[in-house]
């Protein structure tokens, strides 16, 4: 089982982007679409993103919103052998800090940046990590699964 550092460095690479990243899948956006997915220092051609120890990685989502919300927040979750771990953020709070000004409203675009450091103590590991970002009902607005690898 993975310890709670590990589980940080893998929301760490799931919300860290500064390269289109084009190996994410939609892992069922409820209300809304996503739009484009970037996590720095991540090849934007490789089919896992290689999230390097002792680094910060910044991810950046842009989505378009379906629905009204005066909230968001970020849930996130290491997938192993199938398995979701969660992962408590340091700042789930979707609407602060993030680049995303709250309320959001329907038919509406907005872009989410989020930046963590990876730290050496985390163990080096394979993950998917879904990363979903739910409006005031809990509800998925966006869910992105991001494959992974703490190296």
């Amino acid at each position: 089982m993975l310890s709670r550092n590990a589980l940080f460095v893998l929301v760490v690479i799931g919300c860290c982007t500064s390269a289109s990243l084009a190996i994410y899948q939609d892992c069922g956006s409820l209300d809304g679409a996503i739009e484009g997915l970037e996590v720095s220092k991540c090849a934007a051609t490789a089919r896992r993103c290689i999230l390097r120890r002792n680094t910060n990685a910044t991810m950046t989502i842009k989505f378009k919103t379906n629905t009204d919300s005066d909230s968001l927040k970020a849930v996130v979750h290491g997938m192993i052998m199938g398995m979701p771990v969660p992962f408590s953020l340091p700042n789930p709070n979707g609407c602060k800090d993030s680049g995303v000004d709250c309320p959001i409203h329907a038919g509406n675009s907005y872009q989410y940046v989020t930046s963590m450091p990876i730290l050496s103590s985390y163990p080096r590991v394979t993950v998917d990590i879904k990363w979903e970002i739910q409006d005031a009902q809990g509800r998925d607005i966006i869910c992105a699964m991001i494959p992974a690898k703490i190296a």
